[in-house]
């Protein structure tokens, strides 16, 4: 064989890593793959790369809080009756002083679009940490995917209660949800852009129209200031006292808790946040700014929004109306807007209410797109097509049209799994920042919001057992996540893992000598013990012994160490290592397998040269070898090795060669 001159060769000190599988070819596949969720990171820009002004994403998270407003003030009526407002009260207090600074520090602490969730997946290594994310990933999808349907359910209510409404029509509320849901979807099939460009207008019309309505109602309160007096008057004397007072307002919080809905979408969309900086880092804060101001302004306009709707639904509207079947039944300033302003009004504020509450899916569809694709893919768990926003946008579709079916379009039998998928991501997240203060040895702030997180635990235990519907279904999306992903990992186990492969110096040094010294590389896959050089002695007699070596032959060893088998991807850095004379290839890995595997074929792409692998055969039970490589990175090498070779390289005349002995 001619021999080839090495002599001005350079190894390159990265080398892409090879995908498992293969790139779009179809217009349709390109289409469906151009926009994806960037990797976590200061470099992510979110989806497609698009980013926006705070207040434009505000208005995307707003739809799902500021549409509350359509049937919060009347759950609050028929959950503290004359009480509502001083309820509401709470609420809004709780807002500012609780949720609003929480988040604050969420943003903080996870500024790459995770959410409160990666706080928590710091917390547990291994294997514990990956189940734990997807524990919360379920109550994650049982919130926003109910928050999709239950939202659409109620914007078709909301229209087909309309007085002028015609008759025909009324029968037709699941089809109509259905007809919403996947009006939802195909405008995320457009893009972000677009989602965010329907949303502006969307809830800028219905905060106008409620401003309307609730300025109305204030100015009438002015005229005439008895209504007030008299109805403080009449809270005095049938109250029973102040211990009736709070134990009222108390039973109504966990039911206006959910008008606290829309933070964790907020962070879990920061990287939709546009921002300035000369340099990744100061970039990152721009953004951090940016969404600290998100979330300010949303919390302060919608406590304004709460207390003056609260007031005049309370002070204007019959209590009968409020009853199930009354007029003002989950829609009090809609009964005030047709009131005070006729049907013509009265209708446009309906139009806007069923338009931002068919959008506050957009909230919860961006919060899926955003969050989950952070974790799944990353861990192995979901294929990486996952990473693509419009394949996403039609599984999470599919499934909101089944569930939609699932309960009839039927607003109250999902009003459980939503308030619990809220209230267990809202826990979650206070505990995180209480874990957080805690070890930032912030006493103040870890006291207050450990006030908050037993407040929030009453809440959703109150709610379990108001509603245990709710967490049956949310402990159905948890066991279908769970089971899916872990499922996808066994799939993948053998894909080549490597986002790319870094050698240092001296492992660049090796390879570039062994390739002069013989035009080969050959390299010796090396469990080590003691580290010393008469392991790699040892080693080789055995490998003399074994395998047919070459008479000549200049043989460099290679060590993987096992590093959390629970992650997936990585980026490969080789070090290179001389003891006793011996060259040896270092790497950390996840896997050994795979990771031996993507230096293989690094190796062969970067020098066009097949490398040679040779192993000895690993004794015992081939299944509790399985068992160990899926769940610890390790197990019978050999034949996984030439596995992942042959899944990635279809080519035996191109493929590293894998020799086994013993």
């Amino acid at each position: 064989m001619e021999h080839r001159d090495w002599s001005a060769f350079v190894l390159p000190a990265s080398v892409p890593g090879r995908l498992s599988h293969p790139p779009a070819r179809t217009p349709l596949q390109r289409w469906l793959g151009r926009d994806t969720v960037a990797p976590v990171g200061p470099e992510s820009e979110g989806p497609g790369r698009s980013a926006h002004p705070w207040w434009k994403v505000l208005t995307l998270t707003g739809v799902d809080y500021f549409s509350t407003l359509s049937y919060l003030p009347a759950i609050a009526v028929l959950a503290a009756g004359a009480l509502s407002p001083l309820a509401t009260l709470v609420i809004v207090a709780l807002t500012l002083l609780g949720m609003l600074p929480m988040y604050r520090r969420v943003a903080v602490e996870s500024p790459h679009g995770q959410g409160s969730i990666a706080m928590l997946e710091r917390l547990l290594p291994f294997w514990r940490g990956k189940l734990f994310v997807l524990v919360l990933l379920g109550f994650v999808a049982t919130s926003w995917i109910v928050t999709i349907t239950l939202s659409a359910a109620d914007a078709s209510v909301h229209l087909l209660e309309n007085p002028i409404t015609p008759e025909s029509l009324r029968g037709l509320q699941l089809p109509l949800t259905i007809a919403l849901v996947l009006l939802l979807g195909g405008v995320f099939l457009l893009g972000f852009t677009e989602a965010v460009n329907v949303a502006v207008p969307i809830v800028l019309a219905f905060l106008g129209l409620n401003a309307a309505v609730i300025a109305a109602g204030l100015a009438r309160l002015v005229a005439t200031p008895s209504l007030v007096t008299h109805w403080w008057a009449g809270l005095i004397a049938g109250a029973g006292g102040a211990g009736a007072v709070a134990a009222t307002t108390v039973l109504a919080f966990p039911l206006l808790v959910l008008g606290l809905s829309g933070f964790e979408t907020g962070v879990s969309m920061m990287p939709l946040i546009a921002a300035r900086g000369g340099s990744a880092a100061a970039r990152l804060a721009d953004r951090i700014r940016n969404t600290r101001k998100l979330l300010t302004a949303a919390a302060a306009t919608m406590s304004v929004y709460l207390i003056g709707s609260s007031l005049v639904t309370t002070l204007f509207i019959p209590a009968r109306e409020f009853q199930p079947g009354g007029d003002a039944d989950g829609r009090a300033l809609a009964y005030l807007a047709h009131a005070w302003f006729g049907p013509v009004i009265g209708t446009v504020y309906d139009l806007s209410t069923v338009a931002i509450l068919w959008f506050a899916g957009a909230s919860a569809m961006a919060g899926l797109i955003n969050i989950v694709p952070r974790y799944l893919p990353t861990y192995g768990m979901a294929p990486d097509w996952t990473r693509a926003v419009r394949p996403v946008v039609l599984v999470y579709t599919g499934i909101s049209v089944v569930i939609t079916v699932a309960f009839g379009a039927d607003v109250n039998a999902q009003a459980g799994a939503y308030a619990t998928g809220i209230l267990a991501m809202m826990v979650s997240a206070v505990v995180a920042v209480v874990i957080s203060a805690v070890r930032r040895r912030a006493v103040a702030s870890a006291v207050a919001f450990s006030v908050v997180a037993v407040v929030m635990g009453y809440a959703l235990v109150a709610n379990m057992i108001e509603k245990p519907d709710g967490i049956a279904i949310s402990l159905l999306f948890i066991l279908a996540i769970v089971v899916i992903s872990l499922l996808s990992r066994v799939r993948r186990a053998t894909e080549l893992r490597a986002t790319s492969v870094d050698f240092d110096e001296a492992a660049r040094r090796f390879v570039e000598e062994s390739l002069r010294g013989d035009d080969r590389l050959d390299l010796v896959a090396n469990r080590r013990d003691a580290g010393d050089p008469g392991d790699y002695v040892r080693k080789r007699r055995a490998l003399a012994q074994i395998n047919p070596l070459p008479r000549r032959v200049d043989l460099l060893f290679l060590e993987i160490d096992v590093v959390d088998p629970s992650d997936f991807r990585e980026t490969l850095v080789v070090r290179g290592v001389e003891v006793g004379g011996f060259r040896i290839l270092r790497a950390d890995s996840p896997a050994v397998p795979n990771a031996i595997a993507a230096i293989l074929v690094a190796l062969r792409d970067a020098t066009g040269v097949r490398p040679h692998a040779y192993f000895e055969w690993s004794e015992g039970n081939p299944v509790q070898h399985l068992l160990r490589y899926l769940l610890l990175g390790k197990g019978d090498t050999a034949p996984l090795v030439r596995e992942i070779l042959r899944e990635v390289e279809p080519d035996p005349e191109q493929r590293p060669v894998v020799h086994v002995g013993g």
